[in-house]
């Protein structure tokens, strides 16, 4: 692993795979057993988790700054605790206000503790070596809905959807505290800088600043927008991907089998991303990868569902390389100086969409059906664009 020890890696994907399991996936499902008890719609549930991405949008620019000030750990650290919090919180929830609470706290500690932290925690270790960690972690943390969804279930369905929230917060008191603590401390600045003079040449050969358009302005508001586009993506899919592939003819149980490639899909996408890809430049990774998207929507819709294996393929192997992008174009494109508040910046309209997708698409769905793909594929369409508009100059890529 270029630049970072394996087990520094090990360490942070896996606390990220716990992470990503106790909050990104815990709605699919404690959702509806939650609504139950509580007396709420389940899509009140959802409303309170796209509340507390909003939330995460808010706190991410903060953590990045902490985490470029003071290193990773301390702030991963804080945020297992917060974790731990929010979820006990939920599980004793009592009515929609107290549900409503934990959401948003869990929100603060996903703003704090997932990729985007775990990419600046390894950008402020090992400054323009991270690539390849950033890309080992999400190997890992690929597998999050594998092991969270199971498991989830398995609590709900033996203990009750409240110890399940008890044992993901034990979890994270356990596990996740630990590994996070166990991440070594960052340089001080003024290590950072001997060790840039006495290594002129990679010094030389990093990605500078000045491999970005005249206006880097712009620059950075096309990133967000590419991040945004790919995220609002990604999240309606995860949401909606069953329902849409009936829509667009096939049966619930294809669907079903259908939607179990895309996460095999991912992590082949990012296992390419490790190896094929590593020897070109992001930027053209990332463009490949945002065509993929609209290039399974053209052979869904204009094929027929039999194709429907193509489209889950082709969108999670695009969406599992435009993972790691968000992670790796920053750090290209503009350096690792600064690189933690950046990156909560430019992710900020991506929580959004993330947290709009779910609606949107759903509405989108309802009046157009299977055609609400033709949306979708747009919109990747627009972010392939936006990709097309950066440049980067040869500085050592």
């Amino acid at each position: 692993m270029t630049g970072a020890p394996v087990r520094v890696v090990g360490t942070l994907g896996t606390a990220q795979t716990l992470a990503w399991a106790s909050s990104y996936y815990l709605p699919a499902m404690l959702a509806t057993p939650m609504a139950d008890e509580l007396g709420v719609p389940a899509p009140t549930v959802y409303a309170a988790f796209s509340g507390a991405m909003v939330i995460s949008a808010l706190v991410g620019p903060w953590a990045g700054q902490a985490i470029d000030r003071h290193g990773g750990r301390v702030v991963l650290v804080i945020t297992s605790l917060v974790f731990a919090l929010g979820l006990a919180l939920l599980g004793l929830a009592q009515g929609l206000p107290s549900m409503v609470a934990a959401w948003l706290i869990i929100g603060v500690a996903m703003g704090a503790g997932l990729y985007e932290a775990a990419f600046s925690s390894l950008v402020r270790l090992y400054g323009h070596h991270a690539r390849g960690a950033i890309t080992g972690i999400t190997l890992i943390a690929g597998f999050a809905s594998t092991v969270g969804w199971p498991l989830s279930a398995w609590m709900e369905t033996q203990f009750g959807w409240r110890s399940a929230c008890f044992g993901w917060a034990g979890l994270h008191l356990l596990i996740g505290l630990p590994l996070n603590a166990w991440l070594p401390k960052p340089l001080t600045q003024t290590k950072v800088d001997e060790r840039a003079l006495a290594e002129p040449t990679k010094a030389v050969s990093a990605p500078s600043p000045a491999s970005t358009p005249e206006r880097p302005g712009f620059a950075t508001a096309l990133l967000a927008f590419v991040f945004a586009a790919t995220w609002f993506i990604s999240t309606a899919m995860a949401t909606h991907l069953p329902r849409m592939l009936e829509a667009a003819g096939a049966t619930l149980a294809a669907a079903v089998a259908v939607g179990a490639l895309i996460g095999p899909a991912q992590v082949a996408g990012r296992v390419l991303e490790f190896g094929f890809l590593r020897r070109v430049h992001p930027l053209l990774s990332a463009r490949l990868a945002a065509l993929a998207h609209p290039a399974g929507v053209v052979v869904l819709l204009m094929a027929g569902p039999a194709m429907a294996p193509v489209f889950a393929i082709l969108h999670g192997t695009g969406n599992g390389i435009l993972t790691i992008a968000k992670g790796t174009l920053p750090l290209v494109l503009f350096g690792a100086q600064g690189y933690g508040a950046r990156q909560g910046w430019l992710m900020m309209p991506a929580r959004i969409a993330q947290a709009l997708a779910p609606l949107l698409f759903g509405l989108a769905l309802d009046a157009w059906g299977a055609n609400a793909l033709w949306l979708s594929g747009a919109i990747g369409l627009t972010a392939f664009a936006a990709l097309m508009l950066l440049r980067a100059q040869s500085h050592g890529q």
